[in-house]
């Protein structure tokens, strides 16, 4: 398999879901601006959304879109449990926290990325996001992970979104247990590996 990303970009979510599941796989850095890839070649032939993440599978098959991609890397891993069983009720709290975070977290922190966009506007994204992170720290209350005691794929990419509010400096003190949560997932090996590959971590 292959991963097309960009360092730090949403793709970090699948990338940490290939380490924890123990995945084969290969990096293929993107440079999202220019929609080209290392080697010169366009970015858009191989995803016309001109996004990352893409999973190319060994079928020659691409998968877009993170919370399906993420998904398809746990159901490859199964024995790893990072994500519960298809069809079950977990399951269907799994794909809720995915949605969530795809739609309330992800979707709102994309403006803030925006050169163009006031710093008013901004600023009324970042009180949305700060709303929602609220509601997830009182979600992990008693809870390791956002499915209680097990790590899933979910918890990736709120990582993900996470490491988004330190680039903005969002200040989270008043959230203790969405702080703890961030250092438990950091602490991960497999987590610590993927921020090293993408040279978002300097290695030991």
């Amino acid at each position: 398999m292959k991963l097309y990303y960009s360092p730090g970009a949403c793709s970090l979510s699948p990338h940490i879901a290939l380490l924890e599941a123990g995945l084969p796989y290969d990096l293929v850095k993107v440079d999202l601006r220019a929609k080209k890839l290392e080697n010169g070649d366009d970015f858009l032939k191989v995803n016309p959304k001109g996004q990352v993440p893409v999973l190319a599978l060994d079928s020659g098959e691409l998968v877009t879109e993170g919370p399906v991609i993420v998904q398809m890397i746990a159901d490859k891993a199964a024995a790893k449990n990072l994500a519960p069983a298809r069809d079950s009720a977990e399951r269907y709290k799994l794909l809720e926290w995915l949605n969530f975070i795809t739609t309330e977290l992800h979707k709102n922190f994309g403006p803030m990325f925006s050169p163009v966009l006031a710093d008013e506007a901004k600023a009324f994204f970042k009180d949305r996001v700060m709303g929602k992170f609220k509601y997830v720290d009182a979600q992990l209350a008693g809870r390791d992970y956002l499915m209680g005691s097990q790590f899933t794929v979910a918890d990736g990419y709120l990582f993900t979104m996470l490491s988004w509010a330190d680039r903005m400096k969002f200040d989270l003190s008043e959230m203790p247990n969405l702080v703890a949560y961030k250092a438990r997932i950091a602490a991960r090996p497999k987590v610590q590996e993927a921020l090293t590959k993408e040279g978002l971590l300097k290695a030991a």
